[in-house]
């Protein structure tokens, strides 16, 4: 009887353990895409889109849907781990060159944090964002149609307020995994 005691002790802690690492978790998505060297893992999962981004830097990590012109009109989440912690940022395209934080136009953020993780000089976050955002600001990402997603990443520095080191645009069906 006590070795069962015991074996429910060390495997209720071990669960406990689990559950607050700040390291990444093991999703599972249905696509990913390779741009240079950063990738962009997303699977579309009913309202919601589960992303993954990595990066060879210990800096930020960003990406972006559907701007009108530039970075304008873009729902941005930009991350990045210091010290162990993932910190996130849900912002809006207020400009050709600028995002805001969504909260500061009035907003609520909408991104769900799964995890973090930096090793060996690459950086990987992951979240969940819904497809339609939950207030005006972010609008809403069609994943039958062409979405525009933007991903950038920025030197070895914990902060998305420094210009980025990478950037691209590329044109995906989410729903397909179909680059144009």
């Amino acid at each position: 009887m006590i070795f069962t005691k015991t074996k429910q002790v060390v495997l209720a802690v071990s669960c406990m353990v689990l559950m607050w690492c700040p390291t990444v978790h093991a999703m599972i998505y249905d696509y990913e895409i390779k741009v240079q060297e950063m990738e962009f893992a997303w699977k579309v999962d009913g309202p919601e889109l589960r992303i993954k981004l990595t990066a060879p830097t210990t800096g930020w990590l960003g990406i972006g849907f559907n701007p009108s012109k530039e970075m304008k009109d873009a729902k941005f989440v930009l991350g990045y781990v210091k010290d162990g912690n993932t910190i996130i940022s849900d912002e809006f395209g207020t400009g050709e060159i600028k995002h805001e934080r969504v909260e500061k136009l009035g907003g609520k953020s909408d991104i769900t944090l799964v995890g973090g993780e930096e090793k060996g000089g690459t950086t990987t976050i992951e979240f969940t964002i819904p497809l339609a955002s939950k207030d005006t600001i972010g609008g809403r990402i069609d994943p039958t149609g062409e979405t525009v997603v933007l991903l950038a990443y920025g030197l070895n520095h914990d902060t998305s307020k420094l210009k980025h080191k990478f950037r691209t645009s590329i044109n995906i069906n989410l729903s397909t995994g179909k680059c144009n």
